[in-house]
């Protein structure tokens, strides 16, 4: 019998910080995609972000107290550790290096996925993982766009798959102006993650 290709997902974001919908996403991904093990990659030197980061200590932090209670979840810290801008394409060609046959599921909001034009080394990308976004009201047919779109610059079609998840309107912009304005984000992140936040002033007004 033929041994199934081993399947490990791969969720980076800023994770400043991490809320409820990251976590439901991760629970999504695990499900839908029968992913043997979720990555989960919080940036280092975001190229893309306009803004200054909070300390990846932290945020890292915050994001291992975010995912601890989920199965076959892994906080990877090597974006952070990275020198220089993060840059994804790096990331899945280390994973390809360290589990070489394994197959990389690389999990996108709908605007990332619009966005990974831009992206560095963005042709490699289709080539080393399954893009997989995260529905939204446009998401059918975004995703058969983008699959289009894939097979016109050459990548193989059908690189782009959906998953399927409940609106949520959280945002890491509103919990950080929530907790500015010293408001209640309990229900917003895990109550783990509240805790480190208050316990370490982070996204208060100077």
């Amino acid at each position: 019998m033929t041994q199934a290709q081993p399947r490990i997902g791969v969720f980076g974001g800023a994770f400043d910080p991490p809320h409820v919908a990251h976590v439901a996403l991760a629970r999504v991904a695990l499900a839908q995609l029968a992913l043997d093990e979720l990555r989960i990659f919080p940036t280092g030197e975001a190229w893309h972000k306009s803004r200054r980061l909070s300390a990846a200590t932290h945020r890292l932090a915050m994001a291992r107290l975010a995912f601890e209670g989920l199965d076959r979840v892994h906080v990877d810290a090597r974006e952070i550790e990275r020198v220089g801008p993060t840059y994804t394409v790096d990331t899945l060609r280390a994973l390809q290096a360290d589990h070489p046959g394994t197959l990389l599921f690389l999990i996108l909001g709908e605007d990332q996925a619009r966005a990974l034009p831009t992206w560095r080394e963005w042709q490699e990308i289709l080539g080393l993982a399954i893009i997989c976004v995260a529905a939204r009201h446009s998401a059918v047919d975004h995703v058969d766009e983008l699959n289009s779109f894939s097979g016109f610059v050459g990548g193989a079609t059908g690189r782009f798959q959906r998953l399927t998840l409940e609106p949520m309107d959280v945002g890491s912009t509103r919990i950080r102006a929530l907790t500015a304005a010293s408001d209640v984000i309990a229900p917003l992140v895990p109550e783990s993650v509240a805790r480190y936040i208050s316990h370490h002033h982070l996204y208060q007004n100077p």
